[in-house]
């Protein structure tokens, strides 16, 4: 079926997805393998051994390296995110994803065909490391704040820190360091696993569908070589918002899938379980519910793809992103919410994922910044572009 607005190479990837998912990853939902703290490397090798075969591993990322659009993405990975670990299999996935774009966008052809191609090929997973302890003032939701340095010696850099809620961690092979130097933020590419980058701890948080869950990381005398940093030093955060914005509107994306497939779930439950006489959908604050989802589903996919549209432009898209972040994470947290009200004891159970995707989702408004933080960014714009007008 022809769906207006992608293309048709991306409509036939996103079919061949979503086959894969519905009929091969779904499954894998009930796997002894899946642990609070994501799949066991042996199940995420076995899912993308699968997902390789049915030709939808790295779907996104098309032969030659050359990426979808990101309009055509946002159908591809709403497809892989159908099942929460459908990302994971067809290495849709954050922080791989970002982190893949990332490299693609700012890596010199040496460090792609050393660290990207592992990462495309789905061979190895990464982490991100920015994010460092509250506690010791470190960089969160302000990466201004960050703490830990790099410091030029010879050939080689000397990054010192800690970090905090370092996703995939343990078992990656990639890893991109965030450090300052005296010029400003640095970013830097590292084989994992390192002995002076040492796991202190993994952390037990809402989600477990990430596979080596989140970590607090020490980094001891990491030492790297000058080759191995991504760009230019000082120039870090320009790097890091060539990634925010793709790796926010992924996200939307990705548990879009899953709401819908919650959503799917739920109204299979409300329209077959009788009670007080009458299917559970014939009551009216269930079918209601069942009614806001659909609209909270809609507004999301269409936000999602207006602002995969200003980025296909060219534009950084930080506002936008921003935007949508803010009211995709808030409009899939009802989404979920209502499917876990209207399945009652039963969506509150294992015996569905829609359990999970509550509890994924309840994350998914504080990655890449919480909702919060977004709108006291966008409240600051407003009043930039109000006081020029105002001005005598």
């Amino acid at each position: 079926m022809t769906v207006a607005g992608f293309s048709q190479e991306a409509q036939t990837v996103a079919e061949k997805v979503e086959a894969f998912v519905r009929s091969e990853i779904i499954a894998y939902e009930k796997d002894a393998r899946l642990t609070s703290h994501g799949a066991s490397d042996e199940m995420v090798t076995e899912m993308r051994g699968k997902a390789r075969r049915a030709g939808v591993l790295t779907p996104h990322i098309l032969a030659g390296g050359r990426h979808l659009s990101q309009r055509d993405t946002s159908l591809v990975l709403r497809k892989s995110g159908l099942s929460p670990l459908g990302p994971l299999a067809c290495n849709t996935a954050a922080p791989d994803e970002g982190n893949m774009y990332l490299i693609g966008k700012v890596a010199s052809p040496a460090l792609k065909e050393r660290f990207l191609k592992p990462l495309v090929a789905g061979e190895a997973r990464s982490a991100f490391f920015m994010t460092e302890p509250a506690n010791e003032g470190g960089a969160g939701s302000d990466p201004s704040m960050m703490q830990t340095t790099a410091v030029r010696d010879g050939d080689h850099w000397v990054i010192n820190g800690r970090k905090a809620f370092i996703t995939g961690a343990v078992g990656a092979k990639v890893g991109i360091v965030m450090a300052k130097s005296d010029d400003g933020a640095c970013m830097f590419l590292v084989e994992l696993p390192n002995p002076a980058i040492r796991v202190e701890r993994i952390l037990n948080t809402i989600d477990s569908t990430m596979p080596g869950g989140h970590a607090i990381i020490a980094i001891e005398n990491l030492r790297v070589s000058v080759a191995q940093m991504l760009g230019q030093s000082g120039e870090g955060f320009k790097y890091a918002q060539v990634r925010l914005a793709p790796a926010r509107l992924s996200h939307c994306m990705r548990w879009h899938g899953a709401a819908a497939r919650a959503n799917e779930i739920a109204t299979a439950y409300a329209c077959t379980r009788m009670a007080f006489g009458k299917l559970l959908v014939d009551h009216e604050g269930v079918g209601f519910m069942l009614a806001e989802n659909l609209i909270d589903l809609k507004q999301s996919q269409l936000m999602t793809e207006w602002c995969a549209d200003v980025l296909d432009t060219g534009e950084i898209g930080t506002v936008e992103s921003s935007m949508t972040k803010v009211a995709v994470s808030e409009a899939l947290m009802r989404v979920a919410d209502r499917c876990v009200q209207v399945m009652g004891g039963t969506g509150v159970s294992g015996d569905t994922v829609v359990e999970t995707v509550f509890r994924e989702i309840r994350a998914f408004r504080i990655y890449d910044g919480p909702t919060e933080v977004h709108k006291w960014s966008l409240a600051k714009k407003i009043k930039r572009d109000f006081l020029p007008k105002t001005a005598p």
